[in-house]
């Protein structure tokens, strides 16, 4: 497993210095998200998008892809009830798996919980028709750019659509293609009722990427969840992927941090 860090954790520092402080303490990857980079995708230009990539890349890293992928721009929303705003949101999608092809990217992490949370009237099985609609045309341009979209369920604290893993492999199973699948993150599965091993045990079919964190918004290793049965979990389920650091609470700084994390990962993982 390689080890791979979201880049918002470090604000408004250089990508540069971002990607080779990363490599200096012992990370492979690079994942972005795209608000850190322009208000929208389609604002990157194509040189801006061949300099990212070679900045990430000649620090000795990989970009791993995009997540937070609905930050900006306003008025992005799955699952609305209004059908313009889908057709945007769709056509928004097939803009930022162009932007990850371009970067170099695998994997799209779907969560933006406020751009997907149920409106007033709008039942459950309608947010999951209106999801089907959104990403459906997103998949064969990802397929043509080798690009998982890959659909993150989040807790019932973030979000009320989507809160678990099966939740999760209805919709790709609805969606039926092989470049959409399962994104897990270990904040969120905190928050189910069975056992985090036990979790990417039942959907492994489906796994594509993996985020480590704590329920206490850190990093792994920084909290309460022990990652000696979710390692070996994943190592039994064939998982050789990416353990990609998403933390929320800034307040210890992205150094720190980062540092503590990937430390606490090839502890684990030895």
């Amino acid at each position: 497993m390689k080890f791979a860090i979201c880049n918002e954790l470090f604000e408004s520092q250089p990508l540069e210095k971002v990607a080779a402080f990363a490599s200096e303490i012992g990370y492979h990857g690079l994942e972005l998200a795209p608000f850190t980079l322009a208000e929208r995708a389609e604002a990157i230009s194509p040189e801006q998008r061949k300099q990212i990539r070679k900045t990430v890349e000649s620090a000795g890293l990989e970009v791993v892809g995009l997540h937070w992928l609905l930050v900006k721009p306003a008025g992005m929303y799955v699952t609305h009830p209004d059908p313009a705003i889908r057709r945007m949101t769709s056509d928004y999608f097939v803009q930022l798996v162009n932007l990850c092809g371009d970067l170099g990217g695998k994997v799209m992490v779907i969560g933006s919980p406020k751009q997907r949370n149920r409106l007033p009237g709008v039942k459950l099985a309608q947010c999951f028709d209106y999801a089907v609609e959104v990403f459906k045309p997103c998949l064969e341009p990802a397929a043509r750019r080798g690009v998982t979209l890959a659909i993150e369920p989040l807790s019932g604290r973030e979000t009320d659509f989507l809160m678990c893993a099966a939740d999760g492999v209805e919709l790709i199973e609805r969606l039926d293609h092989p470049n959409f699948r399962l994104h897990l993150d270990v904040k969120a599965m905190s928050y189910e009722c069975k056992p985090i091993p036990q979790v990417i045990q039942e959907n492994a079919k489906h796994l594509a990427h993996f985020h480590v964190n704590d329920p206490n918004l850190l990093g792994p290793g920084m909290g309460e969840v022990q990652y000696e049965p979710i390692i070996a979990a994943l190592r039994g389920v064939g998982y050789d992927g990416w353990l990609s650091v998403e933390a929320f609470d800034f307040k210890y700084g992205a150094e720190k941090i980062a540092r503590a994390s990937v430390d606490y990962l090839r502890k684990v993982t030895a």
